[in-house]
């Protein structure tokens, strides 16, 4: 046991490293344990030993998490942490006695249709360009209907280099995705006429790095994703879209959301089994397994129609069967 000897700092870089080896970024995760370190050393607390249940609560009471999903993330974090010291013998036990709280009232994600999705990107389209920002519209426009029609998220959508793009064979390469993991996303005729499109803009008549990026205003960086959402917010509030209640208001990461729920529909309605296409699904949008998937299938009115329409079809010789 090594206890003694280790700093709280200092396992948090192995364990980062440990993290990283198996091909996660957990980047907001090192930020999120930055924070304990610099919490425990104004304390006074430098040694892994010393983090007591105590200290720990009050770290997590610091932190501004008033949604449960948010705290529970955090907590999760730092017992990741912990379990894996207990792993590598630094610790006999985890000192964290902190529990998960309870979602009670989770809200319902919004869900753009394909009429909204179409006036938001008619809207984006019609963006003026400024000093900063030239064929804005144009940009944004392609940015949120590849979130909205291959399901990608904003990152991955705003980080493609014009060397991503493979014209021949309708893919996109999507690099670094959430897990640090790449994949090939097939798309349709016109996903491939809105990113050749954007490809020409970029080149204006001239040649093009394959390593440039596609989503730039200044020719080196690439559009942030949180000007994205910005930008994304700002066109929303002038769409003055219906938001029912219980449903949490429209946000960039909606139309991924909104992608995996008509792919669902899309299935029921073409006589398909959703079960047995999840895994196809969860592979197409970069998830690690399908469970992490299953979340963003939610029950719609829609969805909940198909599902009855497909039951009564089933259940209607049993129904109808005369009894003798």
């Amino acid at each position: 046991m090594r206890e003694n000897s280790e700093s709280v700092e200092l396992v948090v870089d192995r364990f980062l490293e440990h993290k990283r080896a198996h091909g996660r970024k957990y980047l907001s995760e090192q930020a999120e344990l930055r924070l304990l370190v610099r919490f425990a050393a104004e304390r006074g607390v430098s040694r892994l030993a010393q983090l007591t249940p105590a200290l720990l609560d009050d770290f997590l009471a610091s932190r501004p998490r008033s949604r449960p999903r948010s705290f529970n993330h955090l907590l999760g974090v730092v017992a990741c942490l912990l379990d894996w010291a207990v792993s590598q013998q630094l610790l006999e036990v985890s000192p964290l006695n902190a529990r998960r709280r309870r979602a009670t009232a989770t809200r319902i994600p919004f869900l753009f249709d394909q009429v909204q999705a179409r006036r938001l990107l008619e809207a984006a389209g019609a963006l003026p360009d400024n000093s900063r920002a030239q064929q804005r519209g144009a940009t944004y426009r392609t940015i949120f209907a590849l979130c909205y029609g291959l399901g990608l998220r904003a990152g991955e959508v705003c980080g493609l280099r014009v060397g991503d793009l493979d014209a021949r064979r309708a893919l996109l390469i999507v690099r670094g995705g959430k897990f640090g993991k790449s994949r090939l996303v097939p798309h349709g005729p016109r996903i491939g006429e809105l990113v050749g499109e954007q490809v020409q803009r970029r080149r204006g008549g001239g040649s093009l790095d394959e390593n440039a990026p596609l989503f730039t205003f200044d020719s080196r960086r690439t559009v942030n994703p949180c000007t994205a959402s910005q930008t994304f917010h700002q066109l929303v509030a002038t769409l003055d879209l219906s938001v029912p209640a219980g449903v949490s208001p429209p946000r960039l990461h909606s139309l991924r959301h909104s992608f995996a729920v008509g792919c669902l529909l899309r299935w029921y309605r073409e006589g398909l089994d959703p079960a047995a296409r999840l895994h196809q699904l969860s592979t197409f949008m970069g998830h690690v397994d399908p469970s992490s998937t299953a979340v963003y299938l939610t029950i719609t009115p829609a969805l909940l129609e198909e599902a009855n329409r497909r039951f009564e079809t089933f259940a209607e010789p049993a129904w109808t069967e005369t009894p003798r």
